[in-house]
């Protein structure tokens, strides 16, 4: 058996630097993106500048798929791949406590604004919230085990 239990996936989900999001474009083709996200309550909150069209995606149609992977030998290799809906957080209590989840969790990695050009400031001055719920089956794998199940049978 190469699943996760739901336990480990949720893990795998939290450890993961980035994500990868797919949503709907409104003729149906996916737009598939990488972002940083933090969990809460076993949903995936992104962080997104007000001016993205990835916003005006999941407005038109909140379905969506999200995926973390890591390992770079096959033997390595765990992933977790979510399909759900997506929707715009609101409320300041719930933004101040997401902002502040997705700072400690990339302050290291990104720059300060002020030291980036004005209309790069501009674009990420303003920022959405989008929560991922996940609904039906996790698709998971751990490679790892396949290759401890072949040593366990030699």
């Amino acid at each position: 058996m190469i699943r996760l239990t739901a336990d480990e996936a949720w893990d795998a989900i939290e450890s993961a630097h980035t994500g990868i999001l797919t949503t709907l474009r409104r003729d149906g083709r996916p737009v598939t993106l990488p972002v940083w996200f933090v969990v809460e309550d076993r949903t995936i909150v992104i962080m997104t500048p007000a001016g993205t069209k990835k916003i005006a995606r999941v407005v038109n149609d909140p379905r969506a798929s999200f995926l973390v992977e890591s390992g770079e030998r096959w033997v390595d290799l765990i992933g977790v791949h979510l399909s759900g809906r997506v929707e715009i957080v609101n409320g300041e209590a719930a933004i101040g406590r997401l902002d502040a989840a997705v700072n400690a969790k990339y302050a290291a990695f990104r720059p300060s604004l002020s030291g980036l050009p004005e209309k790069t400031q501009k674009y990420y001055a303003k920022n959405v919230f989008l929560r991922f719920v996940p609904e039906g089956k996790i698709l998971t794998w751990d490679n790892a085990r396949i290759a401890q199940r072949v040593r366990e049978r030699s």
